[in-house]
């Protein structure tokens, strides 16, 4: 596409690519000594601090993905997109208020959560609960490694052949210093291009309101979209009701209570107390990873209405992704320098999202599948050489997953749905197990169960079946009530035996 193939890319901004990918391979080196026993890889030691964990979690959930997918949605849906923001960083603050479940579960000092599923519910919940994690989780993130490839085939450029070689070189980067260093290079490098990142989207969000301005972003948005791209619960909008109270589950109590990677962060804390505070300022972190990058996509959707009808002409036929909205936008937007500060920011971003998940979901399938199906201990070693094999098995998964999946769905819904497969049942098992005495191991099984309903709203699936007059948030919402119904029924039809005290 000729839309792609011009490039502002100058040496400069290579230079500072390069700088940044070596510095974050040497730091991976560096911190590999630390790594000793499955506890030093899964969870550092336990030894996180409170400003570390801050930032380790907030790199996380802000990865290029996020940054990408909210941008697309903030183009789509103007400043109504705020909504997810809102909800998400007020769910945050009453998690941190509360410590609802991350309290209790750091408590516990578990590596994982299928941990807690086996000292509440016994082995065989504990196993189910790590599949359905890591079917859910690995799906998930089945889409990151392409839409990192698209941003730098965008931002840069480059022709969309390379779309493949791009994959690839991002990939070896992430498994090598995760393989590496576990939890440890997870944490010192997130902690990095936390700081690399939010100074390159303060910096993008000044020249946005130095040359786009305010005032031409509300008029433009009025003009073209009406009120529905100022309120989300329009008649007519590309939201609605049902869809932000999907959102104020998924964007809100998921992504930070019950969403592995993040739990990953609570349980490498010092203490609960901590655990608590992180949460508590994280709530401002987890609000602004989502303004920021719809604020940048509603200014896209500006610059390619005023000043670049063409493109905004292949946007509306779909010609063109609407994911290239952000780095088309930012190459046209940003001078020589800057440019690859930023573009070193967002692979930046790439890569803080990508080692978390890769550790998060080869731990799972090591700590809670593996070892309790050989039913014989495994030492820390074996457990670690297990795990950076399992690392490697995902990361090509998740190369050839990008390359073949054609979804009609938008990023961030296509994720919400993958991940209700996992997060739906997990949530009743985590409520019904931490606060209620009579939860039993037969509810647990059928709420995780249940949760595999949630792949009807993926989109090829949906109008493979008949089932397109469903949105993916009705279907979602659906799968919350019934792991929820399972796990009560359940309970109380088929109550233990003895009850499980922890």
């Amino acid at each position: 596409m000729p839309w792609l193939e011009h490039s502002s890319f100058q040496w400069i901004d290579w230079l500072i690519v390069t700088l940044y990918l070596t510095g974050s391979l040497g730091l991976g080196i560096l911190v590999a000594k630390k790594v000793k026993t499955m506890t030093d890889f899964v969870c550092a030691g336990r030894t996180i601090g409170l400003f570390l964990g801050i930032a380790s979690l907030a790199g996380t959930e802000m990865g290029l993905i996020t940054i990408m997918y909210s941008a697309q949605k903030g183009f789509s849906g103007g400043f109504a997109a705020f909504h997810i923001a809102l909800v998400a960083g007020f769910a945050c603050l009453l998690v941190g208020l509360t410590g609802f479940i991350v309290g209790p579960l750091r408590e516990q000092k578990v590596l994982t959560i299928p941990e807690f599923y086996e000292k509440r519910f016994g082995s065989d919940v504990r196993i189910l609960g790590a599949i359905m994690l890591a079917l859910g989780g690995i799906l998930n993130m089945g889409l990151f490694l392409k839409v990192g490839a698209m941003f730098l085939v965008g931002i840069t450029g480059s022709f969309s052949e390379w779309m493949p070689v791009i994959l690839t070189g991002l990939l070896i980067v992430v498994l090598f210093y995760t393989c590496l260093g576990g939890m440890y290079s997870v944490i010192i490098t997130d902690f990095i291009q936390f700081c690399v990142m939010a100074l390159g989207l303060l910096m993008v969000v000044g020249f946005i309101l130095n040359q786009v301005g305010l005032e031409l972003m509300f008029e433009t948005v009025l003009a073209k979209k009406g009120i529905a791209g100022f309120d989300p619960l329009a008649q007519d909008g590309s939201f609605g009701p049902l869809y932000v109270l999907w959102m104020l589950f998924t964007a809100g109590l998921v992504s930070c209570a019950i969403w592995p990677t993040a739990v990953a962060r609570a349980l490498a804390m010092k203490s609960v107390h901590l655990v608590k505070r992180q949460y508590v300022f994280s709530s401002i972190l987890f609000m602004i990873r989502f303004l920021i990058p719809y604020f940048i996509g509603i200014a896209a959707f500006v610059y390619f209405v005023s000043d670049a009808p063409a493109l905004n002409q292949a946007f509306l036929n779909q010609e063109l992704s609407s994911l290239y909205a952000l780095p088309l936008f930012l190459k046209e937007l940003l001078p020589v320098g800057l440019l690859g500060f930023f573009s070193a920011a967002m692979i930046a971003a790439f890569m803080s999202t990508h080692d978390g998940y890769l550790l998060c979901f080869s731990t799972v399938i090591t700590q809670d599948i593996i070892a309790p199906l050989l039913k014989r201990p495994l030492s820390d070693k074996t457990r670690i050489y297990l795990t950076r094999i399992i690392i490697v098995i995902i990361g090509i998964y998740i190369w050839y997953w990008g390359l073949i999946y054609k979804g009609v769905d938008d990023v961030w819904d296509y994720m919400a749905i993958t991940g209700a497969i996992y997060f739906t049942g997990a949530f009743s098992v985590l409520v019904g197990g931490l606060y209620w005495k009579k939860a039993s191991k037969m509810g647990a099984r059928l709420a995780l169960y249940a949760g595999l309903s949630a792949l009807l709203g993926l989109g090829p699936i949906r109008h493979t079946l008949g089932l397109s007059h469903f949105t993916g948030a009705q279907i979602g919402l659906l799968t919350i009530l019934l792991s929820l119904t399972m796990m009560v029924f359940g309970s109380l039809l088929f109550p233990d035996k003895k009850e499980v005290l922890l």
